[in-house]
């Protein structure tokens, strides 16, 4: 099962758990009220479900080690930028394990969400996330997309995307 906790903030390695020593775990009802939805897939026929369902039309592969990523070095510190895309980031882990850290739209401290094999996260249009490996420096994941793959990501050195805006409408302070 996946567990998530407020990341302690500290600088180091990106791939370590970043738990404090008392961690405050974020329940999965918590994740999804900020639109963070998560599934345990035990079958072929589940994951295809449910990307019929979710309207998802096209999907990939992607394997970030270093023997299978090119520019490893370069991608990897790109996927850990924080960013926002204007469409669901959907991910299913078919093998390995490594960490989503969302933003806490109300009051946008880092939440880790630890992912290993068999699970699946999609992180809303507009909520601030990024992604690592862990320690075993593997995660192979299928990319899930509802229309042509877009890949952009809007970083937030660049500023307040418009899908941010309108993320926070829905799910920042106050709501």
């Amino acid at each position: 099962m996946v567990q998530a906790w407020y990341h302690d903030n500290k600088e180091g390695d990106q791939k370590k758990p970043h738990q404090p020593d008392r961690p405050e775990f974020v329940t999965l009802e918590k994740l999804l009220t900020f639109g963070v939805h998560y599934w345990k897939i035990e079958s072929q026929d589940q994951l295809d479900k449910l990307a019929v369902e979710r309207g998802y039309n096209y999907n990939d592969e992607v394997t970030c080690n270093r023997e299978k990523l090119p520019n490893y070095d370069v991608m990897m510190k790109k996927f850990f930028e924080e960013h926002v895309h204007t469409d669901d980031e959907t991910r299913f882990v078919i093998n390995g394990s490594g960490y989503f850290d969302v933003r806490d739209p109300t009051n946008d401290t880092w939440i880790r969400v630890y992912v290993e094999t068999g699970d699946m996260i999609s992180v809303p249009p507009g909520l601030y996330h990024r992604f690592t490996t862990d320690e075993n420096d593997y995660a192979h994941l299928r990319r899930f997309f509802q229309a042509s793959p877009d890949w952009t990501a809007y970083n937030r050195a660049d500023g307040l995307h418009p899908s941010t805006v309108q993320y926070l409408k829905t799910y920042g302070k106050g709501k």
